[in-house]
């Protein structure tokens, strides 16, 4: 009987676990990022109605066991959207987009960008998703959220608003390539990106790319340390919307609302994005507004997709500054604090500053994607950019002293005296710091109280003199003025793609462009005075000016209006430039092996308009073209699942900058044209395994036939008691060269579905490779000769490290997800070998110290997110977000603009001379954010 209970207890069992395995059915598919068509790891792939659920691989693989035969899973990953897919029995989804949450849905093709792809394109790339920047990023600056990839240094510079920059493997971003959706946005004279125009990019991102070195565009532009592409969405969303607020330290508030009507019966979608951002800002006297909208049509049906999207970001805030004279030394900072403003103080009982930055600059673009046929489709974008706004500072002089002159500051917080300068231009005798008195007096010819052109002189006879007005004193009082950089930007980029053959596929296009920037200053603000006397114009010589412009938001808004209202002094010319360039790319895929060749062609033409400095016959220059281009490869293979290789190699004839053509800011062109020449090479190595993902990259940049020009003055009459008579010339000095090598590592490690780790580390080596000498030349382009012998100077750069970006950084960062939603952060981050920024020109003697290494310094930065579902189906969201920046309140140097070094006595800080002008880095700061998505 017992047998027979046992074998009747174990056929009972076999059956109902036999019926169990036949219910169970695997699931199986690959996540993959929508917009960057690349893997999604640890998306969460849940069966419906149950917690039977797993995580995507590293790859986005994932193996599901479900529990009965037939249902539906639930794909899911935070601030992605999520989706249901049915499942019947044994089944492979196959390929499954998950398309970013985010809080708009900006509707532009991408037909022109060149992503890079993992494990496919042969370039050092790191990729920082829409919700890492949606999530961490808070008040921060838009680059800073790049820190945390390998030989990235980005800091918030000055300070103010949108002021923040970014080094990638040593270079400046005037050497980087910035783009949004393929499309370039470095100043087409001299490569500049100013941050605080696209602070609007946080909330319509989808991702950021860096493409360190060469990278893989096939445009023929500047990008000497890589390749950052800011991405925006591709794809169509269903209908709805966000509104969002985040709160911080200094009363900063960001308000952000958006609505998208989706892709509708007729093919056609709008999308609508409004923001604002304001506050006081960490450092003194920082006080910003900024505004930001998009605008997005869509029209998607059969072959055609066209998009229009028009965007733009008005901001004012005030700043301190890079510029040499007018920056805090590091006594300052000690003795004032670390937010110490150099430019602020108060006026009238109102913030008010030397420095203030305003600019809007809207940009519309057309986008047509035109599917041929199977093998063929035509990618074409139009778009213009109207720039106008730029930045304030001083001009003149009070009683003889620049307005950077500790004459007009108050000893006890360091704070400009602007009552006492307001009360000074309008005529009475005030008494400034260590009492120096002075006070304007009345004009003699307009019987107002005017200030004076610094180039004027002491007038003493009626004939004394073009720059000479009798009577006139110069030098009476400082004004704020406004220095104009606008622009008109129109240009064409069109890519025709065709796959010849099951391997191969071929690219080429054109890329059209048409600049001008119009640079001229203005007064600003009298500060007490009547009028400005401006004589540097000789077309309208001791011109006065009594019309002011504020530089506000509310002359912002409207940026077709004419800049003929505005009363032009200093100086006042046009830089044109005509860019006309075509590409093409080869690239070969098959199946462990990717590969591409790439050339481009441009031809780059620069034409100077003066209106101040030439009479009007002869105000524009010939054009001067120029021509460049690049080619670069590379190549892939992918050893098996696990393991892959690759390297590359290009190199760039790139013309020089506008200021570098015509040259001493005048319609004088450079006798020494030459292209810069930038020579790449790498190797790298990539690791993916279930839970732990790698790359290491080696590199090397070459980057030389640089232009420098340097002036100088010369007794070559033997006078050296008179000054008057000496010669001013010119040395062109050739061939100044950079290299830039160094490895990289970036990693990630999931240790289980609750806890992951990240992490980077890079360390270079930047430095100039040999010296560079030059000859000196007069206006006539003759020699200059002293006592018999030619003049000359030496740059003893070889082995002189480069400066402004750290050399060692590293970063180790930890995720935790205890429960469904919740989620806490934290990173470490290390910069060392940071060294002042240098001039090449100060190293003309040979036994210079080199470059000032900066301490290094630790930052800790921590996160804690919180999403929750609402609504009837739960497909809602209300999104929390805390960041604290810098936690432990560290006090570190983020850069220098001088190389003082510390001599036997000399005061320091941590060994640094505190003559050196620096800026702090920020200390904790924080922010606050909630979003609700519908």
């Amino acid at each position: 009987m017992k047998k027979t209970t046992q074998f009747l207890f174990t056929l009972v069992a076999f059956v109902f676990s036999s019926a169990l395995v036949i219910a169970q059915s695997t699931v199986t598919g690959t996540i993959i990022d929508a917009e960057l068509n690349s893997p999604l790891p640890g998306a969460n792939v849940v069966e419906k109605g149950t917690t039977n659920g797993v995580s995507s691989d590293f790859d986005g693989n994932f193996t599901l066991t479900t529990q009965v035969s037939s249902g539906e899973v639930v794909l899911s990953y935070v601030g992605y959207k999520t989706i249901t897919l049915p499942f019947n029995g044994n089944t492979n989804l196959g390929n499954i987009t998950l398309s970013s949450d985010n809080s708009l849905e900006e509707i532009v093709v991408v037909g022109v960008v060149d992503f890079a792809r993992d494990r496919e394109t042969p370039v050092a790339v790191s990729t920082i998703k829409a919700v890492e920047i949606q999530e961490k990023l808070g008040s921060q600056e838009l680059p800073e959220i790049l820190n945390s990839t390998p030989s990235i240094y980005a800091t918030k510079s000055g300070g103010g608003f949108g002021d923040a920059r970014i080094n990638v493997r040593g270079f400046d971003q005037t050497n980087v390539a910035v783009m949004i959706n393929g499309v370039p946005i470095n100043d087409m004279e001299n490569g500049a990106v100013f941050w605080s125009n696209w602070a609007g990019l946080s909330d319509v991102a989808t991702g950021i790319q860096v493409q360190r070195g060469l990278g893989s565009s096939k445009l023929a532009i500047s990008s000497v340390g890589g390749t950052i592409n800011v991405v925006t969405k591709t794809t169509d969303r269903k209908e709805g919307g966000s509104v969002g607020f985040t709160t911080g330290n200094s009363n900063y508030l960001k308000t952000v609302t958006s609505y998208s009507t989706g892709k509708m019966e007729s093919g056609f979608a709008t999308s609508v994005i409004l923001s604002r951002s304001a506050g006081d800002g960490y450092v003194r006297g920082t006080e910003f507004t900024g505004y930001n909208y998009f605008l997005g049509f869509g029209y998607d049906k059969g072959d055609h997709n066209l998009q229009l999207t028009v965007t733009g970001a008005p901001q004012v805030h005030n700043q301190r500054t890079t510029s040499f004279f007018n920056m805090a030394t590091l006594e300052d900072y000690l003795q004032y604090g670390r937010k110490y403003n150099y430019n602020h103080g108060s006026l009238n009982g109102e913030e008010f500053g030397w420095r203030r930055n305003f600019y809007h600059k809207p940009i519309a673009s057309l986008n047509w994607d035109w599917d041929i046929n199977e093998k063929s489709s035509l990618s074409t974008v139009l778009y213009a950019s109207i720039g106008r706004g730029g930045g304030t500072g001083d001009i003149g002089r009070l009683g003889g002293n620049f307005a950077s002159s500790s004459e007009f500051r108050n000893p006890n917080n360091g704070e400009v005296l602007w009552d006492q300068i307001v009360a000074s231009n309008s005529g009475t005798q005030t008494t400034f710091n260590d009492g120096f008195v002075y006070g304007n007096t009345v004009d003699p010819y307009t019987g107002t109280f005017i200030v004076n052109d610094d180039s004027l002189r002491d007038g003493a006879v009626a004939d004394a003199g073009a720059n000479e007005l009798p009577g006139v004193i110069r030098r009476n009082g400082a004004v704020r003025r406004a220095s104009m950089n606008s622009h008109n930007w129109f240009g064409a980029l069109a890519n025709f793609n065709s796959k010849l053959s099951e391997t191969l596929t071929l690219d080429f296009g054109v890329d059209l462009r048409s600049y001008k920037g119009i640079h001229y200053r203005r007064v600003d603000n009298f500060l007490g005075a009547d009028g400005y006397r401006d004589n540097d114009n000789i077309n309208n010589p001791f011109n006065v000016v009594t019309q002011a412009t504020a530089s506000d938001l509310d002359g912002l808004w409207n940026v077709f209006r004419s800049i003929d209202k505005d009363k032009k002094i200093d100086y006042y010319n046009d830089g044109k430039v005509r860019w006309l360039g075509a590409f093409t790319q080869l690239e070969y895929k098959k199946d462990k092996v990717s590969a591409f060749v790439q050339g481009a062609i441009s031809q780059q033409g620069f034409q100077r308009v003066e209106y101040f400095l030439e009479t009007p016959e002869n105000r524009e220059t010939d054009w001067e073209n120029i021509i460049g281009g690049n080619v670069k490869g590379g190549l892939n293979f992918n050893i098996d699942d696990n393991h892959n290789v690759f390297a590359n190699a290009g190199f760039y004839s790139r013309q020089p900058n506008f200021d570098a053509v015509w040259i001493n800011f005048r319609n004088e062109l450079n006798p020494n044209l030459k292209n810069e020449t930038i020579l790449g090479f790498e190797l790298g190595y990539g690791l993916r395994l279930d839970n732990f993902k790698a790359s290491v990259n080696l590199y090397r940049t070459s980057w030389k036939d640089r232009f420098l020009n340097i002036s100088s003055s010369f007794d070559v009459n033997g006078t050296p008691n008179n000054r008057n008579d000496d010669t001013q010339a010119n040395a062109n000095l050739l061939g100044i060269q950079q290299v830039h090598t160094g490895v990289e590592f970036e990693g990630s490690y999931k240790i289980n579905d609750f806890v992951s780790l990240n992490g980077m580390l890079s360390v270079g080596n930047w430095e100039y490779s040999g010296n560079v000498n030059a000859t000196y030349f007069d206006d006539g382009n003759q020699p200059i000769v002293v006592g018999g012998v030619e003049q000359s100077e030496t740059l003893y750069l070889d082995g002189v490290k480069v400066g402004d970006a750290a050399q060692f950084t590293s970063q180790l960062g930890i995720v935790v997800k205890p429960i469904e939603g919740l989620s806490f952060d934290a990173s470490w981050r290390t910069a060392d070998n940071l060294y002042a920024d240098i001039n090449a020109e100060d190293f003309n003697a040979e036994d210079h110290k080199g470059s000032l290494k900066l301490p290094a310094y630790d930052l800790v930065d921590s996160g804690l997110s919180y999403k929750i579902k609402v609504g009837k189906d739960k497909d809602n969201t209300v999104n929390l977000r805390l960041n604290v920046n810098n936690v432990f309140d560290e006090v570190y140097i983020a850069e220098s603009a001088t190389n003082t070094f510390a001599e036997t006595g000399d005061t320091t800080f941590n060994g640094i001379n505190v003559e050196n002008k620096v800026f702090f880095g920020f200390g904790r700061t924080w922010n606050f954010g909630i979003r609700y998505n519908f």
